[in-house]
């Protein structure tokens, strides 16, 4: 277009800092909402404050807690249907085709109503995680400024990763995590010009991060807090062969239940968006419902953290119960997202990935 200008690199590096303060502010915003959204529905209170790596405490409701569950469900269907269909689902599809076949626009209204409707979902025990959502998000924010810059392309793609990035480094604390997945997903060139306000966006997006939720990592593995690491058995490098292939299967059977669930809800309830989606919620909410009632934990809601954390500590290593746990965090992952929720695949995979590894120690 005639009215696009480019920005100089100087510029460029500064507006990027901009965007990784932005996203990491919008990170903050978006995990208080789902800590709100949380605590309203299982413990009864109104507060922003919400540690996923701690299990809830059961609420009073018993099953009645499934009314809240479909309410918000109702709620997530309401605001994807009326204002911003492609805030429905993970959120990363969503950013590439904006970037692959939409020339780097995503509307200003994309960040607003992913970030409530993924609130609701993930607060309300959906079977989702929030890296997609603040992806989708802090790409927005990207789009946005770019838009009012009348950028070139290369650079609105450009800041579209640093928003995207940024928002992956502060949710998570992991400013190379973010880097690389601009990189490998969002740029279609890896060069100064593109590498270096990624960079900066996600350097400054932890850093704030940091600020609201500390340096500390994700999980905490006590095994990992050694000075050192010494290899005392090498016969253990095969049980790693064993646990590749069985994490490759795991994710492969992942992948297609989600898209059978997708499939199966679109044939059967592709013009009865709100019935689908409650229906869909009911049954996760009844899963989750049931394994409190029957063990004291709502292992298999929202992100599932705490029960990352128990693998980790040690504190879950029977083999049946953790087979059963990664069924039923397949069901209610596909019954979630099939269904027309608002969420990432990635947390979802984090929980099953040490179910599928038990047979390898």
């Amino acid at each position: 277009m005639t009215n696009e200008r480019s920005l100089h690199p100087l510029a460029m590096a500064l507006t990027s800092i901009v965007i990784g303060v932005v996203a990491g502010l919008g990170a903050v915003v978006f995990r208080a909402l789902i800590a709100l959204v949380h605590n309203l529905v299982f413990p009864g209170r109104f507060s922003t404050y919400y540690d996923a790596n701690q299990h809830t405490a059961l609420s009073t409701l018993g099953f009645g807690i499934l009314a809240a569950v479909v309410l918000a469900a109702l709620l997530v269907v309401f605001l994807t249907q009326n204002y911003a269909p492609e805030a429905r689902g993970h959120g990363v599809p969503e950013v590439m085709d904006a970037v692959y076949y939409q020339r780097g626009r995503i509307r200003p209204i994309v960040a607003v109503i992913k970030a409530l409707a993924s609130a609701l979902s993930i607060g309300s025990g959906g079977s989702v995680g929030r890296e997609g959502p603040i992806i989708q998000i802090g790409a927005a924010f990207g789009s946005i400024t770019s838009a009012c810059l009348r950028l070139p392309l290369p650079q609105r793609i450009t800041l579209i990763a640093a928003g995207a990035g940024g928002g992956i480094a502060a949710t998570f604390n992991t400013p190379v995590g973010g880097v690389l997945f601009a990189l490998e997903i969002l740029l279609h060139e890896v060069s100064v010009r593109t590498l270096v306000p990624v960079a900066l966006a996600t350097a400054t997006a932890t850093y704030l991060g940091q600020l609201f939720f500390g340096p500390h990592p994700s999980f905490v593995i006590p095994s990992f807090e050694t000075p050192y690491f010494e290899l005392a058995n090498p016969w253990v490098l095969f049980a790693y062969l064993g646990l590749g292939l069985l994490a490759g299967a795991a994710a492969a059977l992942y992948i297609r239940t989600i898209y059978g669930f997708e499939d199966f809800f679109h044939r059967r309830f592709r013009l009865r968006p709100y019935l689908r989606h409650a229906l869909g919620m009911t049954l996760v909410g009844v899963i989750f419902v049931l394994m409190a009632r029957s063990t004291g934990h709502y292992y298999t809601q929202g992100v599932g953290y705490a029960t990352v954390q128990d693998v980790l500590m040690g504190r879950l290593d029977v083999w049946g119960f953790l087979l059963l746990l990664f069924v039923l965090k397949l069901v209610s992952t596909g019954l979630t997202l099939g269904s027309g929720a608002s969420g990432g695949i990635f947390s979802p995979g984090l929980f099953m990935g040490p179910p599928s590894a038990a047979p390898t120690v």
